[in-house]
């Protein structure tokens, strides 16, 4: 099992709670198996303070287009955190969950340090992410 895979197994055994209710990957999956791009386009304005959507154009993190499909810490021209460079993590749907809700629980180590403030709003921000970039 590699890092990354044994990250996501510990982060999806744990439950991050949310209001007055408990709330893990697969919830947010199984609840909204799929996302609204539309939406999610509306929730990435809170990623792109640190984040783009245009190729080689980074941040303080890396530009987010066609991150889906794509292993960790792979994004030419930018500086990854060491966590992040000997992850073995590959960006879907789950995985992107686990850290878009709580990156330092799912990848300790990480330079990211803010999360989604809605944890309901991931599918949709994942559903936009799927449309950039061809992967």
């Amino acid at each position: 099992m590699s890092a990354g895979t044994a990250a996501l197994a510990v982060w999806l055994g744990a439950a991050a709670p949310v209001g007055a209710q408990t709330i893990t990957a697969q919830t947010i999956i199984a609840q909204t198996p799929s996302g609204d791009p539309s939406a999610g386009e509306r929730v990435f304005r809170q990623c792109a303070a640190c984040h783009t959507v245009e190729p080689d154009r980074h941040r303080a993190g890396p530009s987010l287009y066609g991150i889906f499909g794509q292993s960790a810490g792979a994004v030419e021209g930018f500086r990854y955190s060491r966590a992040m460079q000997e992850a073995e993590i590959v960006w879907d749907e789950e995985t992107l969950t686990a850290y878009l809700t709580d990156p330092n629980g799912f990848l300790p180590g990480t330079t990211m340090r803010i999360a989604l403030r809605n944890a309901e709003d991931a599918p949709d921000l994942i559903a936009y992410l799927r449309t950039l970039g061809a992967n």
